[in-house]
């Protein structure tokens, strides 16, 4: 299943690209703003660029980790990589200033939800520190809910759930 996204509203619409060949131009119609708009399946000339892109991420996502993100309603999977200081998660909506945007329609997520600050301790080691950002619905750690004022100190494969939507840390890897 693919995902496009309307260039209005930007809301998501589902399809099976297993249906159509390469080059065919497909027509959509959001069923939010009721704009209509054209894709091509197929490879993207800039396809080879956003390759080079997206391997600089995943190597500045094994320097301080990562976080799988799994919507559990809507079964897409996107891997988002932390930076040191704060890392602010919430749902992706035009004009929200966050670092970590999830690009998801799970209406449960804020548009600010959580917060996992990355930073070394007195060792020189990587910490991730959780806490709710305050968010609406909550941040949840282990299926136990944050207070605003928690401070968890997070390992490797701690899930995390905001909304209907899972949070599971990858840490760096440990240098040797």
């Amino acid at each position: 299943m693919k995902r496009v996204r309307c260039p209005k509203c930007d809301s998501f619409i589902t399809f099976d690209e297993t249906q159509y060949q390469d080059g065919q131009q497909l027509i959509f119609q959001c069923q939010n703003c009721s704009k209509q708009f054209a894709i091509r399946i197929g490879v993207s000339k800039l396809r080879s660029t956003q390759r080079e892109e997206t391997l600089d991420e995943e190597e500045n996502a094994e320097e301080q980790g990562s976080i799988v993100v799994v919507e559990n309603c809507f079964h897409f999977k996107q891997v988002i990589p932390l930076h040191m200081g704060d890392n602010v998660f919430g749902r992706k909506v035009l004009g929200t200033n966050i670092n970590c945007p999830i690009d998801t329609v799970d209406p449960s997520v804020d548009t600010r939800h959580c917060v996992i600050r990355v930073q070394r301790n007195k060792q020189g080691d990587l910490q991730y520190i959780l806490r709710d950002a305050p968010s609406n619905t909550g941040t949840f750690y282990m299926n136990d809910i944050l207070k605003n004022q928690d401070r968890i100190r997070l390992e490797e494969g701690s899930i995390i759930t905001i909304g209907a939507t899972t949070l599971i840390l990858r840490t760096a890897k440990s240098e040797e």
